[in-house]
Protein backbone atom coordinates (compact mmCIF):
# COMPACT_ATOMS: atom_id res chain seq x y z
CA UNK A 1 0.00 0.00 0.00
CA UNK A 2 1.31 3.36 -0.92
CA UNK A 3 1.24 6.61 0.96
CA UNK A 4 -1.63 8.02 -0.41
CA UNK A 5 -4.16 4.63 -0.12
CA UNK A 6 -2.58 4.57 3.65
CA UNK A 7 -3.97 7.99 4.14
CA UNK A 8 -7.28 7.97 2.60
CA UNK A 9 -7.99 4.36 4.30
CA UNK A 10 -6.76 5.53 7.64
CA UNK A 11 -9.14 8.16 7.74
CA UNK A 12 -11.91 5.81 6.01
CA UNK A 13 -11.39 3.34 8.60
CA UNK A 14 -11.74 6.08 11.26
CA UNK A 15 -15.59 7.00 9.71
CA UNK A 16 -18.36 5.42 12.00
CA UNK A 17 -20.89 5.66 9.00
CA UNK A 18 -19.13 3.80 6.58
CA UNK A 19 -18.84 1.01 9.04
CA UNK A 20 -22.68 1.74 9.62
CA UNK A 21 -23.45 1.35 6.52
CA UNK A 22 -20.99 -1.72 5.22
CA UNK A 23 -19.41 0.65 2.73
CA UNK A 24 -15.57 -0.10 1.41
CA UNK A 25 -13.17 1.19 -0.40
CA UNK A 26 -12.63 0.07 -3.67
CA UNK A 27 -9.88 2.21 -5.40
CA UNK A 28 -8.05 5.24 -4.11
CA UNK A 29 -5.77 6.85 -7.20
CA UNK A 30 -4.89 10.64 -7.23
CA UNK A 31 -8.20 12.62 -7.94
CA UNK A 32 -10.30 9.54 -7.71
CA UNK A 33 -11.68 7.31 -4.94
CA UNK A 34 -14.17 4.46 -5.18
CA UNK A 35 -16.75 3.21 -2.47
CA UNK A 36 -18.45 -0.16 -2.38
CA UNK A 37 -21.66 -1.01 -1.06
CA UNK A 38 -23.54 -4.01 -1.13
CA UNK A 39 -27.79 -3.52 -0.89
CA UNK A 40 -28.82 -4.43 2.22
CA UNK A 41 -32.57 -4.38 3.70
CA UNK A 42 -31.38 -2.28 6.95
CA UNK A 43 -30.92 0.53 4.35
CA UNK A 44 -33.83 -0.03 2.02
CA UNK A 45 -36.94 2.51 2.19
CA UNK A 46 -40.62 1.97 2.01
CA UNK A 47 -40.67 0.54 -1.92
CA UNK A 48 -37.72 -1.57 -1.24
CA UNK A 49 -35.25 0.57 -3.02
CA UNK A 50 -31.49 1.44 -1.67
CA UNK A 51 -32.48 4.88 0.38
CA UNK A 52 -30.77 7.93 -0.91
CA UNK A 53 -29.30 8.95 2.51
CA UNK A 54 -27.17 5.93 1.71
CA UNK A 55 -26.75 6.41 -1.80
CA UNK A 56 -25.57 10.67 -0.85
CA UNK A 57 -23.64 9.24 1.54
CA UNK A 58 -21.15 6.79 -0.25
CA UNK A 59 -21.25 9.59 -3.12
CA UNK A 60 -20.09 12.63 -0.42
CA UNK A 61 -17.64 10.36 1.40
CA UNK A 62 -15.96 9.10 -2.41
CA UNK A 63 -16.11 12.73 -3.70
CA UNK A 64 -14.51 13.68 -0.26
CA UNK A 65 -12.04 11.49 -0.68
CA UNK A 66 -11.06 12.14 -4.07
CA UNK A 67 -10.14 15.50 -2.85
CA UNK A 68 -8.51 14.54 0.24
CA UNK A 69 -6.15 12.64 -2.37
CA UNK A 70 -4.93 16.20 -3.64
CA UNK A 71 -5.02 17.97 -0.42
CA UNK A 72 -1.37 18.68 0.99
CA UNK A 73 -0.35 16.40 3.71
CA UNK A 74 -1.48 17.75 7.32
CA UNK A 75 -4.42 18.85 5.65
CA UNK A 76 -7.88 17.35 6.02
CA UNK A 77 -10.89 18.03 3.44
CA UNK A 78 -14.84 18.76 4.80
CA UNK A 79 -17.94 19.20 2.57
CA UNK A 80 -18.72 22.83 1.89
CA UNK A 81 -21.77 22.00 -0.79
CA UNK A 82 -23.22 19.61 -2.63
CA UNK A 83 -25.64 19.06 -5.37
CA UNK A 84 -27.31 14.84 -5.83
CA UNK A 85 -29.34 14.34 -9.07
CA UNK A 86 -30.93 10.96 -8.16
CA UNK A 87 -31.74 9.63 -12.05
CA UNK A 88 -33.85 6.73 -11.00
CA UNK A 89 -34.45 4.30 -8.13
CA UNK A 90 -31.88 2.63 -6.56
CA UNK A 91 -32.24 -0.45 -7.39
CA UNK A 92 -28.98 -3.84 -7.06
CA UNK A 93 -27.47 -5.82 -5.92
CA UNK A 94 -24.30 -3.57 -4.83
CA UNK A 95 -23.59 0.10 -5.73
CA UNK A 96 -20.75 1.79 -6.64
CA UNK A 97 -19.95 5.49 -5.78
CA UNK A 98 -17.10 6.97 -8.02
CA UNK A 99 -16.01 10.57 -6.87
CA UNK A 100 -13.30 12.23 -9.15
CA UNK A 101 -11.62 15.68 -8.65
CA UNK A 102 -12.35 18.32 -11.33
CA UNK A 103 -10.41 20.93 -10.05
CA UNK A 104 -8.30 21.22 -7.04
CA UNK A 105 -7.40 24.95 -5.57
CA UNK A 106 -5.56 25.73 -2.49
CA UNK A 107 -9.21 26.07 -0.07
CA UNK A 108 -11.58 24.61 -2.15
CA UNK A 109 -11.77 21.33 -4.44
CA UNK A 110 -14.70 20.54 -6.96
CA UNK A 111 -15.55 17.36 -7.52
CA UNK A 112 -17.96 15.25 -9.80
CA UNK A 113 -19.31 11.86 -8.77
CA UNK A 114 -21.75 9.16 -9.79
CA UNK A 115 -23.45 6.03 -8.03
CA UNK A 116 -24.10 3.05 -10.25
CA UNK A 117 -25.82 0.08 -9.17
CA UNK A 118 -25.09 -3.81 -10.60
CA UNK A 119 -27.52 -6.36 -10.82
CA UNK A 120 -27.39 -9.68 -10.68
CA UNK A 121 -24.64 -10.77 -13.51
CA UNK A 122 -25.22 -7.65 -15.44
CA UNK A 123 -22.19 -6.03 -16.62
CA UNK A 124 -23.37 -3.12 -17.71
CA UNK A 125 -24.09 -1.09 -14.25
CA UNK A 126 -26.83 1.94 -14.32
CA UNK A 127 -26.13 5.75 -12.88
CA UNK A 128 -28.53 6.22 -9.90
CA UNK A 129 -27.31 9.67 -8.96
CA UNK A 130 -25.24 12.26 -10.13
CA UNK A 131 -23.03 14.72 -7.50
CA UNK A 132 -21.36 17.62 -7.82
CA UNK A 133 -19.35 18.80 -4.49
CA UNK A 134 -17.30 21.24 -3.45
CA UNK A 135 -15.11 20.17 -0.75
CA UNK A 136 -12.93 22.59 1.34
CA UNK A 137 -9.24 21.97 2.52
CA UNK A 138 -8.64 22.29 5.95
CA UNK A 139 -5.17 22.69 8.51
CA UNK A 140 -6.54 21.48 11.17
Amino acid sequence: MNRLQERITTSFQAQGLMATLGAELALVAEGEVHIALPFSERLSQQHGYMHAGAITSILDSACGYAALTMAPPGCEVVTAEFKINLLRPALGDRFLAIGRVQNAGRSLTVCTGEVQAFSGTESVPKVVALMQATIATIRP
